[in-house]
């Protein structure tokens, strides 16, 4: 009850509703947006599960398709990608305000790299292993913003999206 009251002076004098950490034990968001990076602009959707206060762990499904011009001739590439994730979240260590989630962590992934037959480029599928670094920003308790950068595995790049508390 104290806590609704809280809550209820905070919107009436802010305007804004501030969420708990996302990130606690047992919850679990769903995250959908589009990606940047050299090979095409992916669609990506996920979901991240809280096994602690600050550990979450998740799996990821996205899609790209590009045009590239290889001597001469234009191919066309799609690529799905399927991958799992752990995070740390830094909220509770660097007491950074409840509306905003900061994380960092590693990607394990397989990745379907689908070519012409005929192309001789280098792009194969694989597994691939990189790491991320991300931020979300919570509107109220069940929506958010999120933006990730991360490295060394085929969806090198960023991502931007929304965030589902579910």
């Amino acid at each position: 009850m104290k806590k609704l009251l809280i809550m209820a002076i905070l919107v009436l004098t802010s305007g804004v509703l501030f969420s708990q950490n996302q990130s606690q034990r047992g919850k679990t968001q769903l995250n959908l947006g589009v990606g940047f990076s050299g090979w095409g602009v992916p669609l990506y959707i996920g979901f991240d599960h809280g096994v602690s206060n600050d550990i979450t762990l998740g799996a990821e499904l996205s899609y790209r398709a590009y045009n590239e011009n290889w001597h001469q001739d234009k191919y066309h590439h799609s690529i799905v990608g399927l991958s799992g994730n752990a995070n740390y979240h830094f909220n509770r260590i660097l007491n950074i305000p409840p509306q905003w989630d900061f994380y960092a962590g590693l990607n394990l992934g397989f990745f379907f790299w689908s070519s012409p037959e005929h192309y001789d480029g280098d792009h194969t599928s694989g597994i691939g292993l990189g790491g991320q670094v991300g931020a979300r920003y919570y509107f109220n308790n069940k929506v958010g913003i999120n933006l990730e950068f991360g490295g060394g595995n085929a969806f090198s790049g960023g991502k931007i999206g929304l965030t589902f508390v579910l």
